[in-house]
């Protein structure tokens, strides 16, 4: 066998092969032994049936085979003699061997372009110092106290209010008929944490124990239910109790209850938990700036194209998956494949530079992955997804996820060594009125002109901050409803 490398571009290649007659003629020999061990032919034992009768009998299988078979073994043995990693599917031109002929055919593939690599060890980084407020940990400390908390019944005639729990029956109806799943029978509500529609809220809160009412109410055009988004249905509910909670003080007791001995070993407990998580978020957006910065010092980047669609896939992959969880499509979001596609470019083309970076940065240091840390991975991912070992590591090698795997493991190290390599000045946290900081800033309340978001996740992350709810309550409600409940803050104050 002869090739010869052909340059397309930075990022293709394209291999032409000579196979001499030979070396054809020995590829179908072999499949044809093979055939010839397991041949069932009347008048012949098995394994005893001649050559020429079993490759008359099944030509077109072992000229198939035999073709397939020793283009694969040549690619292998092509790529291991080049050192070169395909980073996407090779696509083979080849006709069929033909007994006592030359065999020509030829590769294409992508691969990773030859980088010029930058300086990427002692450079200097800003980490973010992890710090842990007191706030924070009077949080953790309201919600274990509010999962201890004791529900007792008001005995007064009286309406309810906010922050007293309603034990109701509702049900949603369209044409006197009840909608399925929008529904429920002694079902506890807490008033006030925008765990319902507010139109529901304020009219469950003119009732008195043993009294039903309804009123009609519009879901929001994102409603997770799209067969009731943007529909408007009568909610009918009759009141049973209504319910106010005790909540304890903290004390050994409710301390024991949350798994800690007492209240300073569970203080010291949140405190540490806070602090590693804090400090691992920090070191992250920190590597992640190294390398971005980094990367942006690299002129020349051509990307493979079958690696940027890959991940787009990817991405797309994933925000199907997330949204499946909440029973909507990709439909939902009113945008067309493409449109989706063209959305992801950016982040794709930033994941694969980052990658195509680490594997050369890992090339160049000789890091390499053992088995054993491949294996180790694997047994973290089983416990991780409550998977049997073998299952998931047959699930790996049938799906040719080792090799990704692997590089992925790769780039970790490679991560690591950039940073471990790095000055990291620890700077302190930003805060509201830092201006000079790069880190996010929550969207502020105007006193003039009000405040208009450009999307919903700009409109929960405003309402988590100026409305005090919590953020998966902000995110039940629509965009439009989010808009409106900011003006009417803004107008009262």
């Amino acid at each position: 066998m002869e090739y010869n490398v052909e340059e397309i571009s930075p990022v293709k290649r394209k291999i032409m092969v000579e196979v001499p007659a030979e070396e054809v003629n020995g590829a179908l020999t072999a499949t044809i032994a093979l055939y010839r061990m397991q041949a069932d032919v009347k008048g012949f034992r098995k394994g005893k049936v001649p050559s020429s009768v079993v490759e008359g009998k099944y030509r077109k299988q072992i000229y198939g085979e035999a073709t397939t078979d020793l283009i694969n073994y040549q690619i292998n043995e092509i790529m291991s003699a080049l050192s070169m990693q395909p980073m996407s599917r090779i696509d083979v031109d080849a006709k069929e061997l033909v007994r006592d002929e030359d065999f020509n055919y030829s590769l294409e593939f992508e691969v990773a372009p030859k980088l010029d690599l930058p300086k990427y060890k002692g450079l200097t980084v800003e980490e973010v110092k992890a710090e842990v407020s007191e706030a924070e940990i009077a949080e953790v400390e309201g919600r274990i106290l509010d999962n201890n908390a004791e529900v007792k019944i008001i005995e007064d005639v009286r309406q309810p209010k906010d922050g007293e729990v309603v034990t109701l029956t509702f049900g949603a109806y369209q044409d006197d008929k009840v909608v399925e799943g929008i529904q429920a029978e002694n079902f506890d509500l807490v008033l006030g944490e925008g765990q319902a529609l507010p139109e529901f809220e304020t009219m469950v809160k003119t009732l008195t124990s043993g009294e039903s009412g309804e009123t009609d109410v519009t879901f929001p055009a994102d409603f997770i239910n799209e067969n009731l988004a943007g529909q408007t249905v009568t909610m009918k509910a009759k009141l049973h109790a209504i319910k106010e909670r005790i909540t304890p003080e903290m004390s050994d007791d409710v301390a024991k209850k949350a798994g800690f001995s007492d209240v300073e070993t569970m203080r010291k407990g949140i405190l540490e938990s806070y602090m590693s998580q804090r400090k691992q978020m920090n070191k992250s957006a920190a590597q992640s700036e190294l390398l971005r910065s980094i990367i942006e010092g690299i002129k020349e980047f051509p990307l493979p194209p079958a690696m940027v669609e890959d991940r787009i896939d990817r991405l797309v992959q994933d925000l199907e998956y997330k949204l499946d969880r909440q029973g909507k499509g990709l439909q939902s979001l009113g945008k067309s494949p493409q449109e989706l596609r063209d959305g992801f470019k950016d982040e794709a083309e930033s994941t694969v530079k980052t990658e195509i970076f680490l594997l050369a940065v890992a090339a160049e240091e000789g890091l390499e992955i053992s088995p054993e840390e491949i294996e180790a991975t694997l047994s973290q991912l089983a416990v991780q997804s409550r998977q049997p070992l073998h299952e998931l590591k047959k699930y790996y090698e049938d799906n040719n996820l080792i090799v990704p795997l692997k590089d992925r493991l790769l780039c970790d190290k490679a991560s690591e060594l950039i940073y471990d390599a790095a000055e990291i000045k620890e700077i302190e946290p930003p805060t509201e009125g830092d201006s000079g900081k790069k880190a996010a800033k929550k969207p502020a309340a105007k006193k003039d002109d009000g405040v208009k978001f450009g999307s919903k996740a700009e409109a929960v992350e405003w309402a988590v901050a100026n409305l005090g709810i919590k953020e998966s309550t902000a995110k039940g409600y629509s965009l439009a409803k989010l808009q409106e409940r900011a003006d009417k803050f803004l107008a009262e104050k």
